[in-house]
C-alpha cells in the first residue's frame, strides 16, 4: 500500500522510485514524500491522477502548473481549492472541475461564476451550487430550472423574480414539499403547487 510510505525511514522518502510506486498505488502518499519530491512533476502528476485532492501536498510551484491542476480536477473537482489563484481564473480548468463535481464552483474565481456555460454544468451536477453563481445567473431561468431539476432545494438560491415562476416552483415542490418555504407568497396560495 502506498500509504505505508509514512512509516518508512526518511532516506526512503527521498527515493524517487519508491515514492513514485507509492503515489501510483495511493495518491495521498504524496503527503509523506520528502519535500524535494513534492516539486517533482512526474511524481505529483501520478499522485493527482490517483487522488486529485492530493494537489494540496504538492509544492506551490506545481499548483500553478496547468497540466497538473487539470489532471487533479478531472479526478476530483474539489482539487480546484488547492490550485493557484491564477488557474482558478482559467475557464478550461474550472469547466473540467465543475463537470467532475459541481460543488467545485465555490473555488472558481468570481469572474467565472458569471459564465453561463460553467454555472450550467455545475448546477446540472449539483443543484445547490446555484448558491455560488453570480447573482446575474440566479435570475437566468435556464440555469435555475436546471438547478431545481437536480435539487428542489436550489430554489432557495434563485432570484426572487424566479421564486414567482410557477413552472420552477412546481418542479421544486414536487421533489421536496418543504421547498414551498422559498416560493413567493403569491404561489403559496396556488392550489396546484400546494397539492404537489
Amino acid at each position: 500500500s502506498g500509504y505505508t510510505l509514512q512509516y518508512l525511514d526518511d532516506s526512503l522518502k527521498k527515493d524517487k522510485e519508491i515514492v513514485l510506486t507509492a503515489v501510483k498505488q495511493d495518491g495521498s502518499a504524496l503527503e509523506y514524500a520528502d519535500d524535494s519530491l513534492k516539486k517533482d512533476k512526474e511524481i505529483v502528476l501520478e499522485a493527482v491522477k490517483a487522488s486529485g485532492y492530493t494537489l494540496q501536498y504538492a509544492d506551490d510551484s506545481l499548483k500553478k502548473d496547468k497540466e497538473i491542476v487539470l489532471a487533479a480536477v478531472k479526478e476530483s473537482g474539489y482539487a480546484l481549492e488547492y490550485a493557484d489563484d491564477s488557474l482558478k481564473k482559467d475557464k478550461e480548468i474550472v469547466l473540467a472541475a465543475v463537470k467532475q463535481d459541481g460543488g467545485a464552483l465555490q473555488y472558481a474565481d468570481d469572474s467565472l461564476k458569471k459564465v453561463k456555460e460553467i454555472v450550467l454544468e455545475a448546477v446540472k451536477d449539483s443543484g445547490s451550487t446555484l448558491q455560488y453563481a453570480d447573482d446575474s445567473l440566479k435570475k437566468d431561468k435556464e440555469i435555475v430550472l436546471a438547478a431545481v431539476k437536480k435539487s428542489g432545494y436550489a430554489l432557495e438560491y434563485a432570484d426572487n423574480s424566479l421564486k414567482k415562476d410557477k413552472e420552477i416552483v412546481l418542479i421544486a415542490v414536487k421533489q421536496y414539499g418543504e421547498t414551498l418555504e422559498y416560493a413567493d407568497d403569491s404561489l403559496k396560495k396556488d392550489k396546484e403547487i400546494v397539492d404537489a
